[in-house]
């Protein structure tokens, strides 16, 4: 299979690329290097890889990659945690949109010229951001009031623009929702603000590296956003990776969507507890609450039934274990000035 990445030096798409071509598939990369700068990833000289610079947004450019290709994984967008949804929150909405049309343009063209046979539009567990029922389950996002932020309701765009191309065109489709991703390879994006969190300035926006930053430069008492009781299903990147070529490779998963995830939750204070024993071992944990932000989801449970019984996909990472890979990735990113 010839798959067509957008957003290829990403975060995610940072394990999702490497699991494709050990799978034995053709991977085409796009990505305009906005969010990081320019990166370089271990498979960058594999033989069934090409990466291209350029802007997802550019309708000409994506038409001619799709050309030729099986799939499209729908995975660029500007992106970060919940500081940076707050503060670009028109933009999240304007830029990701422009993306979206340009990828489903390519993909309509494709699918119409007889090579396209799907895309994959990795979504969000924001998409659930207002529901009630927990666990959470597919289909929720269609009987709940929609997102109040406004990147969780452009991640909930994007899903009807799934919907959408299918009802009009027949093009066939289907929708993955990370939960929570945890892995390296996540760097403090360009346009970040400087933010301080006690007398610490963060590096990035998602709760784990900020967590272990804070930890790793001492700060004691650790600061916290909100009470901690926050519960969120940590997924480690890998696990989130092979669920979408699962997805992928799936002719039950056309036309459907699915939630990626571990099936076990953890509150905000268990997984600071963790990191500071980790980095700490005995040393007392300390904690004081910062103000959070409005839009901090309380609960962010999922059913992750559907993509077991549907995909046999199960996330089988403990976070012991993804944080034994953080950490030390952490602290030399740390040592070599990069955060």
């Amino acid at each position: 299979m010839r798959v067509l990445v957008t957003g290829a030096a990403g975060f995610i798409s940072g394990y999702l690329v490497p699991e494709l071509l050990e799978a034995g598939h053709e991977v085409v990369g796009i990505d305009n290097f906005s969010k990081y700068g320019v990166v370089s990833k271990s498979y960058d000289d594999h033989p069934r890889y090409r990466f291209v610079e350029g802007d997802a947004k550019d309708e000409n450019l994506l038409a001619s990659l799709a050309a030729g290709c099986d799939q499209i994984v729908a995975g660029a967008a500007m992106i970060g945690g919940i500081s940076y949804f707050h503060e670009f929150a028109f933009d999240l909405l304007a830029e990701n949109e422009s993306i979206l049309v340009s990828t489903f343009r390519a993909a309509i063209d494709a699918f119409r010229q007889g090579s396209l046979k799907r895309i994959v539009v990795v979504s969000s567990s924001m998409v659930f951001e207002s529901v009630d029922v927990f666990p959470t389950p597919e289909g929720a996002q269609l009987t709940s009031p929609p997102p109040v932020s406004t990147y969780g309701f452009q991640k909930l765009a994007s899903e009807y623009f799934a919907r959408g191309a299918f009802e009009q065109y027949a093009l066939p489709y289907t929708i993955v929702r990370p939960f929570n991703c945890v892995g390296i390879g996540e760097r403090r994006a360009l346009r970040d603000s400087e933010i301080m969190s006690g007398n610490v300035k963060l590096a990035m926006s998602h709760v784990v590296p900020d967590l272990v930053l804070k930890v790793l430069k001492g700060q004691d008492p650790l600061h916290i956003l909100g009470d901690g009781t926050q519960i969120r299903h940590y997924t480690y990147g890998g696990d989130l990776a092979h669920g979408i070529r699962l997805a992928m490779e799936s002719p039950a998963a056309v036309n459907d969507d699915f939630n990626l995830s571990t099936a076990q939750g953890t509150t905000v204070l268990e997984l600071a507890d963790a990191i500071w024993r980790k980095v700490n071992g005995d040393r007392p944990f300390r904690f004081v609450s910062d103000k959070p932000f409005e839009h901090d989801v309380q609960k962010r449970v999922p059913d992750v039934g559907k993509a077991a019984r549907v995909l046999g996909f199960e996330a089988t990472t403990p976070l012991d274990e993804m944080l034994d890979e953080v950490i030390p990735w952490i602290r030399d990113e740390l040592a070599a000035g990069r955060m």
